[in-house]
């Protein structure tokens, strides 16, 4: 009773944990339908969600061009799995409508919504073809083919496409230029063979990440399935007339053909081919404008659309400390070329090199993001200064204009170093490396003889020193002697551990004998192996655990032991198990005995010679 009700507990935890995971899953929405069909065939559209709608919340859109004649019909289902000791659990909601297309053309199942919780989804609008009767099915089976030739004219020409397509084909030097490539098919697609890509001589290419998912477009009045291969952001970096060289992408068709040999009610009816096809882009032709002249001098070749914005010191420093003025400049444009703008400080300060960190993301419209410099300074002497403007030009390609930021003037009053440093002395000829604390680890040079006295005797050369030195020389050698002597009584150890086995052997002969004695089979042959693996373990020093017949039979041999004699051994450790595990075996106790103590003898004389 009391397993039954805990089993019934765990199952109620599963489930809760599994409706906590069901609730947690990314709601999606989706329609699905025929590509292509033919005029007064059928048509199955199907809404799915992967979870249950509110009450009376789904809207289907109006199927204009369509007749319905059945629907909808509702039907849900779920589905729980175990992986790895996680239960997960998942819903689907189907709302099924079957249309009859009213006339020939392309159509489009407009979006329907639904309503989940607080939020409400939609669908994606889906383009539909209809042709004539007899034309429709462009991924349903054609009609039979005689030969494998007449295969490959089941795939026309334009029921697969390679596009390469650019946002824009007129653009300024450095302004991004999206690049997709893009595949446009009708039929079931296997696979790629193999493709190629441009190489975009007279741009800057960076490609954009992307997991697109397939989708349904019109193109030349047709209705295709379209993915992306590759999509790019394109930098012109000269003027003129670029091109776009072309991309190569072979793929993979599948063709279902209707097959007269085969009855469909035994499973036949169609026969499969592959069609291979190899696509290739049309060059694109870019017209690449030049910059309009009279851009200012603080100009860098940023084109987009940006921000800037300032941390300015403190107004008020001390003559010898450190500073750092921070310029950030954010947008979207070619932001991976934008360089740090000037600062101009007064002479009596001392700059080091700019420090620049960046946060980018590559999207569609250009690179997004900012990129910040940090500009370390000293002010070297006392006195009222003033640091001019920072000013940062881009051009921007929607006004066709260049565009100048500028930060306010900056006024700064240096008071005397505190410290004693020289006021009016500038040091020139500084390495200019990055600098890190720079008020506290890096001071103006003191001037005059400095009053130098020493404080305690060195350590080195010194009593301690010594003491020290001599203390872990002769541990050094104390260890030494210790690891000598370890060494000395392993070996003697081994030794005697040999010299030991024919003694050691005999008591296990005599505990032996004493079973023979009492008719004590088990025991007697146990300890008889007992006596011959224990020798040769003791006399070869191989642990028990390493022995077997043949690494003995080698160490026999390299002791010039006779082969007969080798032999005798293995045939006595046979009997002895046998016997050990098999009554009936027709050993004699007394034989095997006799034999086990005649091999140790013969061996002792002959390892000795």
């Amino acid at each position: 009773m009391r397993r039954t009700v805990f089993t019934w507990m765990l199952t109620l935890l599963a489930l809760a944990g599994a409706t906590v995971a069901a609730a947690d899953e990314k709601v999606s929405f989706e329609v699905k339908a025929p590509m292509v069909v033919a005029r007064g065939e059928a048509v199955r559209v199907e809404f799915s969600l992967n979870a249950k709608p509110d009450e009376g919340s789904f809207a289907p859109p109006s199927f204009e061009g369509f007749d319905v004649i059945a629907g909808p019909a509702e039907s849900q289902g779920s589905s729980i799995q175990i992986i790895n000791g996680q239960m997960t659990r998942s819903s689907n909601y189907t709302i099924t409508y079957v249309l009859l297309p009213q006339q020939e053309g392309n159509f489009t199942i407009d979006a329907a919504t639904v309503r989940v919780g607080k939020s409400e989804y939609r669908t994606k609008p889906l383009p539909v073809e209809v042709v004539d009767e007899g034309k429709g099915g462009g991924e349903a089976e054609r009609p039979a083919a005689g030969r494998s030739g007449d295969v490959q004219q089941q795939v026309a020409k334009d029921d697969i496409l390679l596009r390469m397509i650019l946002s824009r084909t007129t653009a300024f030097k450095g302004e991004p230029i999206r690049a997709t490539l893009k595949l446009y098919y009708r039929v079931n697609l296997r696979g790629d063979g193999g493709s190629k890509f441009p190489s975009f001589n007279g741009f800057w290419a960076q490609e954009i990440e992307q997991e697109a998912q397939p989708q349904r477009e019109r193109y030349n009045g047709k209705v295709y399935e379209t993915q992306v291969v590759k999509e790019y952001l394109l930098y012109p970096q000269q003027s003129g007339e670029l091109t776009v060289e072309p991309a190569e992408l072979n793929v993979v068709a599948q063709v279902i053909v209707q097959s007269p040999n085969l009855d469909p009610f035994f499973g036949g009816g169609h026969e499969v081919y592959d069609v291979r096809r190899s696509l290739r882009t049309a060059p694109v032709k870019v017209t690449v404008r030049d910059l309009p002249a009279g851009a200012p001098e603080s100009f860098g070749g940023a084109v987009g659309r940006f921000t800037m914005a300032s941390n300015a010191p403190s107004t008020e420093l001390t003559a010898n400390s450190a500073a750092t003025y921070t310029i950030k400049i954010s947008g979207t444009g070619n932001l991976s070329f934008v360089q740090a703008p000037k600062l101009t400080l007064p002479g009596s300060f001392e700059q080091y090199n700019v420090k620049t960190t960046e946060s980018m993301k590559t999207t569609a419209a250009g690179t997004t993001g900012y990129r910040q410099f940090e500009y370390p300074f000293i002010a070297r002497a006392e006195g009222e200064y003033e640091i001019a403007p920072v000013e940062f030009t881009y051009f921007d390609p929607a006004t066709k204009q260049y565009v100048t930021l500028s930060t306010a003037r900056l006024p700064i009053v240096v008071a005397p170093d505190a410290g004693g440093g020289g006021a009016a002395q500038v040091v020139t000829g500084l390495s200019k490396e990055d600098v890190k604390l720079l008020g506290q680890d890096i001071r103006f040079i003191k001037l005059g003889r400095g009053n130098l006295r020493l404080q305690g005797r060195p350590f080195m050369g010194g009593t301690l020193y010594f003491v020290l030195l001599a203390a872990i020389v002769a541990a050094f050698a104390g260890a030494y002697v210790a690891l000598r002597k370890r060494i000395r009584e392993r070996r003697n150890a081994v030794l005697m551990r040999g010299k030991r086995a024919n003694k050691v052997a005999v008591q296990r002969f005599r505990a032996a004998a004493g079973y023979m004695k009492q008719e004590n089979r088990h025991a007697f042959y146990e300890e008889m192996l007992r006596a011959l693996w224990g020798y040769m373990s003791d006399k070869f020093n191989i642990p028990v655990a390493n022995l077997t017949k043949e690494n003995v039979r080698e160490e026999l041999h390299k002791r010039g032991v006779a082969p007969e004699l080798s032999q005798r051994f293995s045939e006595i450790i046979s009997r002895c198990d046998e016997a050990q595990y098999s009554p009936l075996a027709g050993a004699r106790m007394c034989d095997v005995y006799n034999e086990g103590v005649d091999f140790i003898s013969k061996l002792e004389s002959v390892i000795k010679k």
